[in-house]
């Protein structure tokens, strides 16, 4: 069961931050809540505000203590708690993200499949069939973490994590899915790979994508990933 909040729950964390929480679950509607009051917060710009700090179902907002308080930053926050419904949201997108499952990119899809009773060829179609929401991005630079696996394919994270993910690396854990843009520690169940460069600080905007979007996944053969790969190298 979904428990949104009748009102935010303000909880001061440390000297320089307010925790803003809108639920105690996973949820699109706890999730808008929080990626609408970060939207209000940047656009404010209350007076000492330095950075806000979406998640799931709740966001930081961190301050300079030299410039306001956390009395004051929560009276900020009340006040825009009432014109949230002003608010223009941006329109989310669906951004299709090729991906090769299985084989050198994919490790651990045999395990996924094993697991739940299905071939290799039920993950990726399973997979690729849904539409997935980003929740929130974080851990490194542009992971994406996606709401909206199939049931199907819950599995649990890997008992000891790999000291060394590629990058474009598509995982699961538990309840969730995500992709890793940069090489990076991980223990999530690696499935497949894309050939797409997700994050690059060079870019006018470095994601492809950002919080509330939507991405589908679409399989692709080993030549596809070559290609795309090839393209991406000569750009």
């Amino acid at each position: 069961m979904v428990n949104l909040f009748e009102k935010p729950r303000l909880r001061p964390v440390g000297d320089r931050g307010l925790l803003i929480e809108y639920g105690d679950a996973i949820a699109p509607e706890i999730n808008l809540k929080v990626r609408v009051m970060a939207l209000a917060l940047e656009q404010a710009r209350p007076p000492g505000l330095v950075e806000v700090i979406p998640t799931y179902r709740s966001l930081l907002a961190i301050y300079d203590p030299l410039c306001t308080d956390v009395t004051r930053l929560a009276g900020a926050v009340e006040t825009l708690e009432g014109r949230l419904e002003e608010l223009e949201m941006p329109q989310p997108r669906t951004v299709g993200i090729p991906v090769c499952y299985g084989g050198e990119f994919g490790p651990d899809i045999e395990f996924v499949a094993t697991t739940h009773g299905l071939t290799e060829d039920d993950v990726v179609q399973l997979h690729a069939s849904a539409t997935y929401q980003i929740y929130m991005i974080g851990f490194t630079p542009g992971f994406p973490y996606l709401g909206g696996l199939p049931a199907e394919l819950h599995t649990p994270r890997l008992e000891s994590p790999r000291p060394l993910v590629k990058p474009g690396s598509v995982g699961i854990a538990n309840n969730q899915t995500g992709i890793y843009p940069v090489e990076s520690p991980g223990g999530w169940r690696i499935i497949g790979r894309t050939p797409l460069n997700l994050f690059d600080p060079t870019r006018e905007q470095p994601f492809l994508y950002t919080a509330g979007d939507f991405i589908r996944f679409v399989p692709i053969s080993r030549k596809g990933y070559e290609q795309i790969a090839s393209a991406n190298t000569r750009s």
